[in-house]
C-alpha cells in the first residue's frame, strides 16, 4: 500500500514526487515515458537556464532527485483506476508483462495532454528548437524570421493571427486543407498573412535532422516554401483525462479536469490533479508549481486522516476549508 499513486512522469508528476519523497511519504510513480516533455528539446522561459533546457533532461534530473528521496516508479500504462475504502486500486499495463495493480490511499493524476502532430519527416528532430506548438512560451523565437504555421483549419489560422504579435512574415500552410470559417479568414487577409490550402509531404532541415534547424517545407505538389522558424496547429489535441472519468471526477466539456483552486484536489477526496490535465494555461512552470501544491495537500490530507484513526482531536477545519470541493 502507497501513501500516494502519482500518475505521469512529466513536470508535474516529477515536482510532486520530489516534495512527497521529502515528506517521506511511500510513493510510487506510473510513468508511460511519452508527453510533451520529451519532445520539447529547449524550454526558453524557464528560470535559471538562460541557454535553454530540454523536457529529457528535466526527466532526468527529477527522476534522479526523487529517487534519492526513496520514490519508486513503475514503466506502463495505467488503464484503469477503481476506489475502494481503503483508496485506490490503479491497474498498469506494459508490453511485455502481465498487468500489475497497484494500492494507494491518495491519487495525483498527472497525465498531462498531447498535441495532434502529423508523421511528417523532419519535423520531430525541429520541436523545440526551430519548431514550436505554444506562442506565448515561443513566439519569441520568430522575431525578424520568415515564419511558417503547419496547420489545420480554424487552429491553424488561430495560430498565425497570435503570432502576428512577434513576427511579420508569416504564411499559413492549410495542410489537412479543412475549412477556415469567414471571420478568422477575414482577419488573416487583414492581417496581411497569406494561406497555401496544400499538403506537406516533409519538413526541410539544415544537415542531419537530429540538429533541429527548420529551413521550410516540401509540399505534395513538388514546391517549396522556404522559412527559419514554424509553429504547428493541428486542433484536436488529446487531454489524457481517461482515469479521472473512471473515477467519476469534474471535467470540463474539454476534458480538462477541475480542481479545488487552493488543494488541487478534484471533486472527489484523495484524488488531485497537476499540470496540463487542469484547467489553466499549459506551461512548464505552471505544471511544476502545481505539482508542489498538490504533494503538499496530499500530505496534510494524509494527516488529518492518521490523526483521526490514531484518536487525536481532528484538524482544524479552517485548514483544510474547499479541500475536494471546487
Amino acid at each position: 500500500m502507497y501513501d500516494c499513486i502519482i500518475v505521469g512522469g512529466g513536470i508535474a508528476g516529477l515536482q510532486a514526487s520530489i516534495q512527497l519523497g521529502r515528506y517521506r511519504r511511500k510513493t510510487l510513480v506510473i510513468d508511460r515515458g511519452d508527453g510533451r516533455s520529451t519532445l520539447c528539446r529547449n524550454y526558453h522561459n524557464v528560470l535559471g537556464y538562460p541557454e535553454g533546457v530540454s523536457g529529457e533532461t528535466l526527466r532526468a534530473l527529477g527522476r534522479r532527485q526523487a529517487q534519492g528521496y526513496g520514490v519508486e516508479f513503475a514503466e506502463g500504462d495505467a488503464t484503469k483506476a477503481e476506489k475502494y475504502e481503503a483508496g485506490f486500486l490503479i491497474t498498469c499495463e506494459t508490453e511485455h508483462s502481465l498487468p500489475t495493480t497497484y494500492e494507494g490511499k491518495t491519487l495525483l493524476i498527472a497525465t498531462g495532454v498531447m498535441d495532434r502532430l502529423p508523421d511528417l519527416p523532419g519535423l520531430r528532430g525541429c520541436l523545440g528548437l526551430t519548431v514550436f506548438i505554444c506562442p506565448d512560451c515561443d513566439g519569441y523565437e520568430t522575431r525578424d524570421k520568415r515564419t511558417l504555421v503547419l496547420g489545420s483549419g480554424n487552429a491553424g489560422a488561430s495560430m498565425a493571427l497570435a503570432l502576428t504579435y512577434f513576427c511579420n512574415e508569416l504564411l499559413f500552410v492549410n495542410h489537412e486543407r479543412k475549412p477556415v470559417d469567414a471571420s478568422l479568414a477575414e482577419k488573416l487577409r487583414n492581417a496581411g498573412i497569406r494561406t497555401a490550402d496544400a499538403a506537406i509531404e516533409r519538413v526541410l532541415t539544415e544537415g542531419e535532422e537530429t540538429l533541429g534547424r527548420f529551413r521550410g517545407v516540401a509540399l505534395a505538389s513538388g514546391e517549396t516554401l522556404e522559412a527559419e522558424r514554424a509553429f504547428v496547429a493541428f486542433g484536436g489535441n488529446e487531454v489524457r483525462t481517461d482515469l479521472a472519468k473512471q473515477l467519476h471526477v469534474e471535467r470540463m466539456e474539454t476534458k480538462h479536469i477541475v480542481t479545488d483552486p487552493r488543494t488541487k484536489m478534484t471533486s472527489v477526496p484523495g484524488v488531485w490533479a497537476a499540470g496540463d490535465v487542469g484547467v489553466h494555461s499549459e506551461q512548464l512552470v505552471i505544471a511544476m508549481g502545481e505539482g508542489l501544491q498538490s504533494a503538499i495537500w496530499m500530505h496534510k490530507w494524509l494527516l488529518a486522516r492518521e490523526k483521526a484513526s490514531a484518536g487525536a482531536p481532528p484538524t482544524p477545519a479552517h485548514s483544510l476549508v474547499g479541500a475536494g470541493k471546487p
